[in-house]
C-alpha cells in the first residue's frame, strides 16, 4: 500500500465510479419519457426508481461486507461488468412495467459492487487526517457521476433516442471495466482469511458513533435520492407553465447542473465539518435543505427559469452534508472492519434511498398527480425524511454525553 501514491490511486478509483454510474440517471432523467410511452402512474415510476435502489440495498451486505477479506477491486470489476450487461439489456430488451423493473434491480447490484467496495479501496489507501478529505473527494464524484448521467441520457435521447441512451452507457461501463482492470490498486484485506461474519455486522451495530452517522445518512439518502428521482419530471411539469418554455436549459441539463454545483457542496461541506464540529454541521445543513425542499414544490407554477435556479440552490444543499456522513462513519468503524460498517452504513442508507421516491410517486398520485399541490406535497415529503436526521445526531450525542 505505501508504494501506492494516495493522490494517483483516489483519481483512478474516482474515474471508474464515474464512468461506472453511467446509468444511474439514465431511468429518471427520461421519466417522462417513459411515462408516455409506457402509459406509468406515478407509483409505477416511483417503483422502477426504488427497484433500483432495492437491488443495490438487499446485495451491498455482502458486496461491501466481504472486501474486509477479498479484494475490493474484483468486487468493483464484477460491479462494472454487471452494469455493463444491464444497461446493454434495458436498450435491448426494454418493452415496459415489468422488464424495466428487473432490469433496474439488475443494475442496482451492479451499483452496490461498485461504490462501496470503491470506497473501501479509496480508504485502504489513505490514512489519517487526508482520510476524511479523501473520501469527500470520493463521495463527491457520485454527484460526478449522477450528473454526467442526467446530461448524457438527455442529449443523447434528444438526438437519437432512449435506446441509444443507454447503449451509451454500456460502453461507459465497459470504459470503467478496463479502468479497474488495468490502473486501480488492490485493496487491504484481513490476514485471518476467515470468511465474513454475522458477528462482525453485530459489532458495527452496536458501535454509536459508527452507527449515529449511519442513520443520519439514512435520513439525508432518503431526501437525496427522491430528488434526483423526480427533478427532471418536476422540470417538465413547471415548464409547461412558462411561456418561455425551458429557456435554453432542458430539465435534464438543468439536473447536470444541479448534481454538479452538489459536488462542490459536498467536499466543502466536509471541510467546515472538520474545522467547525462534524454533527453541528450536518445538523445545520439538514435544516436549510429541508427548508428548501419543502418550498422548491410549490414553485411549480412560477417562471421557468426562478424554477431552474431553485433547483440549483437545493442541489447545492441536499448533496452538503453526503460527504462529511459517509466520511465520519468511516473515522469511526471499529477496528478491522471498515468494509463491514461501509456495507451496514449502505445497506441502511439505500434502504432509505429505495424508499423516498416510492413515498413521492404515492403522495403524487394521492394529490392528484399534474397538480402544484401534489408537486408540493411531494417535495414536502422529500424534506421531512431529511428532518430526522438531525434529531438522530442529538439523540446519538446526547446518549454519548449522558455515559461520559
Amino acid at each position: 500500500m505505501g508504494s501506492i501514491a494516495p493522490y494517483r490511486a483516489t483519481l483512478v478509483i474516482c474515474l471508474a465510479e464515474v464512468l461506472g454510474l453511467a446509468a444511474i440517471a439514465a431511468f429518471p432523467a427520461l421519466l417522462p419519457t417513459f411515462q408516455a410511452q409506457w402509459d406509468l402512474s406515478n407509483t409505477a415510476a416511483g417503483w422502477i426508481s426504488a427497484a433500483y435502489y432495492a437491488g443495490y440495498m438487499l446485495s451491498v451486505p455482502l458486496l461491501a461486507g466481504i472486501t474486509d477479506r477479498m479484494d475490493a477491486r474484483r468486487i468493483m470489476a464484477l460491479g462494472a461488468l454487471l452494469g455493463v450487461a444491464t444497461a446493454l439489456g434495458y436498450a435491448l430488451l426494454a418493452r415496459g412495467f415489468w422488464s424495466a423493473l428487473a432490469l433496474r434491480w439488475l443494475a442496482g447490484i451492479g451499483l452496490a459492487g461498485i461504490y462501496m467496495p470503491g470506497l473501501k479501496l479509496v480508504s485502504d489507501h489513505t490514512e489519517g487526517a487526508l482520510q476524511s478529505r479523501f473520501v469527500s473527494f470520493y463521495t463527491a464524484s457520485f454527484g460526478l457521476g449522477m450528473g454526467l448521467s442526467y446530461l448524457m441520457a438527455g442529449e443523447i435521447n434528444a438526438l437519437a433516442g432512449w435506446r441509444w441512451a443507454f447503449l451509451a452507457s454500456a460502453i461507459a461501463a465497459a470504459m470503467a471495466l478496463l479502468v479497474i482492470w488495468r490502473y486501480v490498486p488492490g485493496g487491504v484485506r484481513l490476514p485471518s482469511g476467515q470468511p465474513l461474519r454475522l458477528a462482525d455486522f453485530v459489532t458495527v451495530l452496536r458501535c454509536r458513533p459508527a452507527m449515529a452517522y449511519v442513520f443520519g445518512y439514512a435520513a439525508h439518502m432518503w431526501e437525496l435520492f427522491a430528488f434526483r428521482t423526480w427533478i427532471v419530471a418536476f422540470l417538465v411539469f413547471s415548464m409547461g407553465y412558462s411561456s418561455d418554455g425551458d429557456g435554453g436549459w432542458r430539465p435534464t441539463q438543468v439536473a447536470f447542473l444541479a448534481n454538479l454545483v452538489g459536488l462542490a457542496s459536498s467536499i466543502a461541506g466536509n471541510e467546515l465539518a472538520r474545522i467547525h464540529g462534524r454533527q453541528r454541521v450536518i445538523a445545520a445543513v439538514m435544516l436549510l435543505s429541508a427548508a428548501c425542499g419543502a418550498g422548491l414544490g410549490f414553485m411549480a407554477p412560477l417562471p421557468y427559469a426562478w424554477v431552474a435556479l431553485g433547483a440549483l440552490v437545493y442541489g447545492l444543499l441536499v448533496t452538503a452534508d453526503s460527504a462529511a456522513l459517509t466520511a465520519g462513519a468511516v473515522a469511526a468503524a471499529p477496528a478491522g472492519l471498515r468494509g463491514t460498517t461501509l456495507a451496514v452504513h449502505s445497506t441502511i442508507g439505500f434502504g432509505a434511498a429505495f424508499a423516498g421516491p416510492l413515498a413521492v410517486g404515492l403522495v403524487l398520485d394521492a394529490f392528484g398527480g399534474a397538480t402544484p399541490l401534489a408537486w408540493g406535497m411531494g417535495f414536502v415529503t422529500m424534506a421531512a425524511g431529511c428532518l430526522v436526521g438531525p434529531l438522530i445526531l442529538a439523540y446519538y450525542s446526547d446518549h454519548h454525553a449522558a455515559r461520559e
